[in-house]
């Protein structure tokens, strides 16, 4: 398999070279950005496998940089690993929001730091052989995995990775209910660390992109979430 590149874009020139040195030991091209400026460009000129991304940078925020990557069709479907040592649950929803695929709090072990980055590389890798299957079909909505496509009568919709993924696991398993971890561990692997609210935020930005089908989610109050049978479930 060719060698995968990564991006590190992280103003600390100690924790960036213990970031090189583990990727590079694990077979991977690295490039580097000290700063945010210079990482939108490297981003946008070589459409690296992956991003690495510190919060907390000098001139343009970690999280300017997310919202400019992910508004650019030309970028927008690189995976980014959130680096940084802003561990509050207000900032992990944040990056949720805005598409991040993984967060990883400093001080970090590396073995994890490579664990996250395999997986999440690991999930956005198609499957060999892969075909293209039957969407999933609810009235007016419809979900096609292989295409990764969502569709509100006849007009596409732009969810991001997770919120697909979500969507996805719930409206191919109606009327089952699940908890917010069976969720997180259904689309993210199990022992993400993550919490009920990121989990709620998810599911408010889906109601909101899928207008009047996002009815169709339903809260199960004290448990979790599951996916309406049909539109008069979803009514009641």
């Amino acid at each position: 398999m060719a060698e995968q590149t990564i991006l590190v874009i992280e103003d600390d020139a100690d924790i960036r070279e213990l970031i090189r040195y583990h990727l590079v030991r694990d077979g991977y091209a690295v490039l580097e950005s000290p700063q945010g400026e210079d990482g939108l460009a490297k981003a946008t000129s070589t459409t690296p496998d992956l991003i690495l991304l510190d919060l907390m940078l000098p001139a343009i925020s970690g999280i300017d940089i997310c919202k400019q990557l992910k508004a650019n069709p030309l970028v927008a479907g690189i995976p980014i690993v959130m680096v940084t040592a802003k561990g509050e649950e207000a900032d992990i929803v944040i990056g949720l929001e805005l598409g991040a695929d993984d967060y990883v709090v400093k001080p970090f072990s590396p073995k994890v730091l490579l664990a996250r980055i395999k997986s999440v590389l690991r999930r956005r890798r198609p499957p060999s052989g892969a075909k293209t299957t039957t969407p999933l079909k609810f009235d007016g909505l419809e979900i096609h995995e292989g295409k990764r496509e969502v569709q509100v009568d006849g007009k596409q919709v732009e969810l991001t990775y997770t919120e697909f993924q979500i969507l996805h696991f719930l409206a191919a398993r109606p009327g089952w209910v699940f908890t917010r971890y069976q969720i997180v561990d259904a689309v993210k692997g199990e022992d993400y660390p993550v919490t009920d609210r990121a989990v709620d935020v998810q599911i408010v930005g889906l109601r909101r992109k899928l207008g009047a089908y996002g009815k169709f989610i339903q809260t199960v109050r004290g448990v979790g979430y599951r996916f309406a049978d049909s539109a008069q479930e979803a009514e009641e």
